[in-house]
């Protein structure tokens, strides 16, 4: 940090000592404004379905105000005095409060972003972006992340702010800030490479080498955070089996049967056809019709006792296991109730009958 104050032209550097003065006085009071805002944004997601894992905030260091408040664009002309980027940082920098909410998945980024932009009582949004250092266009890897320049209406504390600083306008009550919105592993790589990268006491130690991890560790979270996606989805979609009135009632025809078998039991999908009407008849036998019928049979518990119990040589697949799910549940009905005058059917589910039974009984 201080390297663009270190190389300041002399000429702006009275100008930018006074902000810097100013800042310090008032920074106190522009916590305030942070502490504030921060309560302001937690207090949009309670009784909500969505629930931030954390929210943070930080009003700006000096030396980082310093610094910012230092830079500079080209002179208009060669050899001419170059001119401040922010020449009233105090008023023309949105970074000097910030909030921070952090969710687990990406879907949920977007999803936070639309319930604090429906504040508008509060809050008038003024900027939307998306930020990606490495962004998807370019091909690379980085953090992304949402960022949000809200206004404040009205805001008691952010008057109170603006009574304490010095010169003109009066107070209205209306500040700019900035709500950044990321998931955590987004939030754990920036931080780790915002500390090493951008704000490193010792510049000179960067290399290629620390780059390149940065850019292979960014892979890898993107990477894991889809397998989150996926976990996610796929344990909705699970929990919705159990759903009396909703998905778990949904009939059990052989392509419902087909998916949900392939939800649950990914592992066990070997058949080569992709005809799933066995299973349907299998089923309604026993009179199990509905999709939480099936999602009751296909419990962990039960199918490692099968396994256990009938020592299968080899894998069985979903027909095998199916039936010998029913016969560990229904016992002789299922045999009476399936084998009709299949003797080679009969003989095999007796057999295995009598293994289930001595399982049981601890022999």
């Amino acid at each position: 940090m201080g390297l663009l104050w270190d190389r300041l032209d002399d000429r702006l550097r009275p100008g930018v000592e006074e902000a810097v003065r100013e800042f310090e006085r008032v920074r106190p009071q522009l916590e305030a404004v942070t502490a504030d805002m921060q309560a302001r944004i937690r207090d949009i997601f309670r009784g909500t379905d969505l629930q931030p894992l954390f929210i943070t905030s930080r009003t700006k260091t000096v030396e980082s105000f310093r610094d910012k408040a230092a830079r500079v664009v080209k002179a208009a002309e060669p050899g001419g005095v170059p001119v401040l980027e922010f020449p009233d940082p105090l008023r023309d920098l949105h970074d000097l409060v910030g909030v921070r909410v952090i969710v687990g998945l990406p879907h949920e980024i977007r999803a936070a972003a639309n319930l604090i932009k429906r504040q508008r009582s509060e809050f008038d949004c003024r900027v939307d972006q998306e930020k990606d250092i490495g962004s998807i266009e370019s091909g690379t890897y980085g953090y992304s992340s949402r960022h949000l320049i809200l206004r404040t209406i009205q805001s008691g504390t952010v008057k109170q702010y603006q009574e304490v600083l010095a010169g003109p306008p009066r107070p209205t009550g209306s500040y700019l800030f900035e709500v950044q919105i990321r998931t955590i592993l987004a939030h754990a790589w920036s931080e780790f490479e915002h500390r090493i990268r951008f704000k490193a006491s010792e510049p000179r130690a960067r290399s290629p080498y620390v780059d390149r991890q940065f850019t292979a560790a960014a892979a890898m979270l993107e990477t894991v955070e889809s397998v989150f996606v996926d976990l996610d989805e796929r344990y909705e979609t699970v929990a919705g089996y159990w759903d009396e009135d909703g998905e778990g009632a949904a009939p059990l025809t052989p392509n419902r049967i087909r998916d949900v078998w392939q939800t649950l039991l990914p592992h066990v999908d070997r058949k080569a056809d992709d005809d799933w009407g066995w299973a349907a008849e299998l089923l309604a036998a026993h009179g199990l019709k509905t999709t939480m019928d099936l999602a009751g049979l296909l419990q962990t518990e039960a199918i490692t006792h099968v396994r256990k119990a009938l020592d299968h040589r080899y894998s069985p697949g979903p027909d095998r296991l199916l039936d010998d799910l029913l016969l560990w549940r229904y016992g002789e009905r299922h045999i009476e109730l399936t084998a009709g005058d299949d003797v080679q059917r009969r003989e095999s589910l007796l057999r295995r009958h009598r293994q289930i039974e001595a399982y049981r009984q601890g022999g």
